[in-house]
């Protein structure tokens, strides 16, 4: 499948994918200072943003997505960063094209299989009611009945946009991301990367353990392990400079 992309930057290349219900726009502001170093591709992923919506998603089908766009682009030498969902895409992507990268950065995923976690952000979105509302403002008080963390409300809000005067749409494909999240947490299986690798979690994030750590180092030959204070799962978000100059320091080195 062709991925929207946006570009930035030049240099050599710096390919981001984000996570589950995110789209490129989650980077952009991380995309405009690295793109002062890096020629910097932001990737909506298949039934999120701008990219085509299929019936299937796997980490394989996605991380091929990732390969099409690298020949279309003639890439090489690719700094690949994944964040969550996007984080477990480079690592398959890893599996498969090792010898197209340069470096690889995962954002706060392990390669394990996950439990679902997901009801309150599911049951926020289908609270809205896409056909009767004509506001932003009204979607945001339907949702805050599930979740209650407004940086999520905000997040997940900006997949809304006008389908047609005063009617609002999901950008990401719902229906496929709900019926098919036993895939999107399943494991990767892996063999050993060589890529040198950074991952970084945040300290107040559950979803890489200090006893994650063996079976990350395990596979992954080259492997720096990161951890940010203050920071959750959208580590990147919280602690933005932090992030900056830790991803910077790896990829520049």
């Amino acid at each position: 499948m062709k991925l929207h992309y946006r570009e930035m930057g030049e240099g050599r290349p710096l390919i981001i994918l984000h996570g589950l219900f995110g789209f490129s726009d989650n980077w952009q502001t991380h995309g405009k200072k690295l793109a002062e170093y890096f020629h910097v591709i932001l990737v909506d992923l298949r039934n999120h943003g701008h990219s085509d919506w299929s019936d299937e998603i796997t980490y394989q089908l996605m991380a091929d997505d990732v390969f099409e766009l690298c020949q279309e682009l003639k890439l090489d030498e690719v700094h690949l960063i994944g964040h969550s969902m996007g984080g477990k895409v480079a690592m398959q992507f890893a599996q498969d094209h090792e010898e197209l990268l340069e470096k690889l950065v995962i954002v706060d995923i392990g390669f394990k299989e996950y439990p679902m976690h997901h009801e309150h952000i599911l049951a926020g979105i289908h609270a809205v009611d896409l056909p009767n509302i004509t506001a932003r403002r009204q979607a945001e008080e339907q949702m805050s009945e599930f979740i209650d963390n407004m940086g999520i409300k905000q997040f997940l809000l900006k997949n809304l946009y006008w389908k047609e005067k005063g009617k609002l749409a999901w950008r990401m494909n719902v229906d496929v991301l709900e019926r098919d999240m036993p895939n999107i947490l399943a494991a990767i299986p892996l063999d050993e990367v060589s890529v040198p690798t950074l991952f970084i979690r945040g300290a107040l994030s559950n979803y890489i353990l200090d006893e994650d750590f063996e079976s990350i180092e395990e596979r992954f030959i080259d492997v720096d392990m990161k951890t940010i204070e203050d920071a959750g799962h959208w580590v990147h978000a919280e602690q933005a400079d932090e992030f900056l100059n830790m991803l910077l320091a790896f990829c520049l080195r």
